[in-house]
């Protein structure tokens, strides 16, 4: 029997398998296996790192920093396609790019040295699987088909046989199998926008700046990339977004020059047009006896703020922190006691972030009524106070709330 099982690969279930056997510490670690059944595909990091870059990528904050180095993955990140951005821009289409009226948040107003990095999606698993099998972690190239709960633990049928677990995570995204076969639900609201992302060339560099203009029909953002391209996660409207998936190449960068105001020159499209629906979602309850969940399987935010990955980069944490104290005490780490101490600490301050996250969507990329024009003025209003700057700072660095001892 396992301690834990983990069941997804992703970044989020890698990372709660690398700390959980105590990666790059030195303490012995419980017995974890995860399930993944691309394993295979995503390692060695090695092969990721030699071809063409991944159209996904995320931003990692200063918190997720110290969570990765805590899990023994931060090391073989560093030592790939890594890109620090060291400040962003914000303005809404009311003003233009280069405005007094834009805010600016720059990593120097606070003494750091960025405010977080872009990394390839596929890199960041890689490194975290390798961080999980080199401490120790089992991976299991399997497909999760049930789950069969008693009072002494899990019995899970998987695509290559039975696995018994004291405790299983379900890191396996919105559609989580694990959260269904638990009897756990969620709430799900669209938002009734299409993300689109993609790589472009830019004619002016990036500046190691991220991009973010506001619009009535969307959010377009472009983040800035090692070898001096640009990511873009363009949230549109239906409408919009309709339109932008069936221009060409060429038509889609001139789309990309209207929706940026030519903030970084005239774009140009590298490779394919990627998209998805974007939702909200929230399970009312995390955890079950022996069943808990994080990352998208607990809850999903718009990605304008880029802070879905970090969420769950988190959440990975705060479990790992909880079931290793509880394993300490000689205790059940399957418990619902423990289970639900991390259910508490985490719901509320995931509550908080998207709740600030769906009012910036409402207000500034939808906003026509008196609020929201209110709400636009507001960014000008943050850019002239360096209080309320240096407290925005903070925020998008993940330093603020009851973080994880990886964290801190």
């Amino acid at each position: 029997m396992f301690d834990v099982l983990i069941v997804g690969g992703g970044p989020v279930g890698a990372c709660a398998g690398a700390l959980l056997v105590g990666a790059g510490r030195g303490a012995p670690g419980l017995s974890v296996a995860l399930l993944e059944p691309r394993a295979q595909q995503l390692l060695p990091l090695a092969a990721a790192t030699d071809a063409a870059h991944d159209s996904r990528v995320v931003a990692l904050s200063r918190a997720s920093e110290r969570v990765l180095t805590h899990a023994a993955a931060w090391p073989r990140i560093a030592a790939t396609r890594l890109s620090p951005y060291e400040r962003m821009r914000i303005w809404h289409e009311s003003v233009a790019p280069s405005s007094r009226a834009a805010l600016v948040f720059d990593a120097a107003d606070v003494g750091q040295p960025n405010l977080g990095y872009i990394v390839e999606n596929r890199l960041l698993q890689g490194a975290l699987l390798e961080a999980f099998t080199q401490g120790g972690g089992h991976i299991e190239p399997a497909a999760l088909a049930s789950l069969n709960i008693d009072c002494d633990g899990v019995q899970v049928a998987t695509t290559r046989g039975a696995l018994r677990a004291r405790l299983v995570v379900g890191a396996d995204g919105a559609h989580s199998l694990v959260r269904t076969s638990a009897g756990l639900s969620a709430e799900v609201s669209p938002y009734g926008e299409t993300a689109i992302v993609a790589t472009v060339a830019t004619a002016r560099p990036h500046e190691a700046t991220a991009w973010q203009r506001f619009m009535r029909n969307g959010t377009l953002a472009f983040l800035p990339l090692s070898d001096g391209t640009s990511s873009i996660v363009w949230s549109a409207d239906q409408a919009l977004a309709t339109r932008l998936l069936a221009a060409t190449a060429a038509g889609f960068g001139d789309e990309l020059d209207r929706g940026s105001d030519l903030a970084l020159g005239a774009t140009r499209l590298i490779g394919e047009r990627f998209s998805f629906p974007l939702q909200r979602l929230t399970a009312p309850r995390y955890v079950a006896q022996r069943v808990a969940l994080i990352g998208d399987a607990a809850h999903v935010v718009h990605p304008l703020a880029g802070q879905g990955v970090n969420l769950g980069l988190l959440d990975a944490a705060a479990l790992a922190q909880l079931v290793r104290d509880a394993v300490s005490r000689r205790e059940d780490p399957g418990a619902l006691g423990v289970l639900r101490a991390y259910e508490r600490w985490r719901k509320s301050e995931v509550a908080a972030m998207s709740t600030a996250i769906d009012a910036f969507d409402r207000w500034l990329a939808h906003g026509t009524s008196p609020l929201g024009r209110l709400a636009q003025q507001g960014l000008s209003w943050v850019n002239r106070s360096q209080e309320l700057r240096r407290f925005f700072i903070h925020r998008a660095l993940g330093l603020s709330g009851e973080l994880p001892e990886a964290a801190r």
